[in-house]
């Protein structure tokens, strides 16, 4: 079972040519609504490569027995979640401009009670945007823990981030979440990757790049022609997890990380277009060649870093 603590949240997808100048305005070209939440995106993902989920999340009282509600439980999802009734579902919304830059506008709604519930202590959890109190608690307790900051960086404080740290064993980010971390840390990024075991930071088409020991491994995104970049991220840790969870060497967990990306960006909407595992292995062979064998021997991989 892989835990995913963060948001659930309804998206609000939107299209422009560019984004305003301040007191300017745009045409909205295109706006879609989908299912969403970082945590949320991720935990549909591993459950979708066969894998068992469990979502630590928020939702309001318009959440039990709505589409999105009947998806997860759908996907297999077990949801652990705190109802706050009297307020709503999470809602972002998102805007992309003609070059693939997104801007964010986020309402925390029901996910304002992580602020002040109790964290659980669990087995093996990736830590997605949430209240980062919170995020540090179930650091704190959990046996292995990996974390993404994702678009709620700018609510830490450097101390919370310090803390964070020197309690996962896999950190992910993307290139604008490093910048965001040394500049309220302080130091550069080779130092944030040095602070733990091991570091993932993701370029968008650039690919990423494999940080332990001081040591770096590149690994290329996987081409396709891009819809929409909003879940790439997202599919990418799900897919990373679900292979670290099945044994797979951290160089593979990249890699199968860079497909299931593929495949979100492909369609608007951040668990519109996730693939199975069969799907994830014959995209791997076109970009990557052979698909390694499993290494865990028929057994769930502990969290020990391989």
């Amino acid at each position: 079972m892989i835990y995913v603590v963060g948001h659930t949240a309804i998206d609000h997808i939107c299209r422009v040519k560019d984004f305003p100048p301040p007191n300017g305005s745009v045409t909205i070209m295109d706006r879609k609504v989908f299912f969403g939440g970082g945590a949320a995106n991720i935990a549909a993902g591993i459950a979708r490569l066969g894998e068992e989920a469990a979502l630590v999340s928020a939702v309001g009282g318009d959440f039990p027995g709505s589409d999105y509600d009947q998806w997860q439980k759908s996907l297999g999802i077990t949801q652990q979640f705190f109802h706050v009734a009297k307020t709503h579902t999470p809602t972002a919304f998102m805007f992309t401009n003609d070059r693939g830059d997104q801007i964010t506008f986020f309402e925390w709604g029901a996910s304002a009670i992580f602020a002040t519930a109790e964290a659980p202590a669990l087995p093996f959890v990736h830590m997605a945007t949430a209240d980062p109190d919170f995020n540090v608690r179930v650091a704190e307790k959990a046996e292995f823990s990996t974390f993404d900051p994702g678009q709620d960086l700018h609510r830490y404080t450097r101390e919370q981030l310090e803390k964070i740290l020197s309690h996962v064993s896999i950190l992910f980010a993307n290139q604008h979440e490093v910048r965001g971390m040394s500049r309220i840390l302080g130091i550069p990024p080779a130092e944030i990757a040095a602070r733990v075991p091991v570091a993932v930071f993701t370029r968008g088409k650039e690919g990423s790049d494999l940080i332990r020991e001081g040591n770096s491994v590149h690994v290329p995104a996987v081409e396709v022609f891009a819809i929409d970049p909003t879940g790439a991220g997202d599919a990418y840790r799900a897919g990373f997890l679900v292979a670290y969870c099945r044994g797979y060497d951290l160089v593979d967990c990249c890699r199968v990380g860079s497909v299931t990306a593929s495949f979100a960006v492909e369609s608007s909407g951040c668990q519109t277009n996730l693939p199975t595992w069969e799907m994830v292995e014959a995209r791997y062979r076109k970009s990557f060649g052979d698909f390694p064998p499993e290494k865990s021997t028929g057994k769930r991989a502990s969290g020990r870093i391989p």
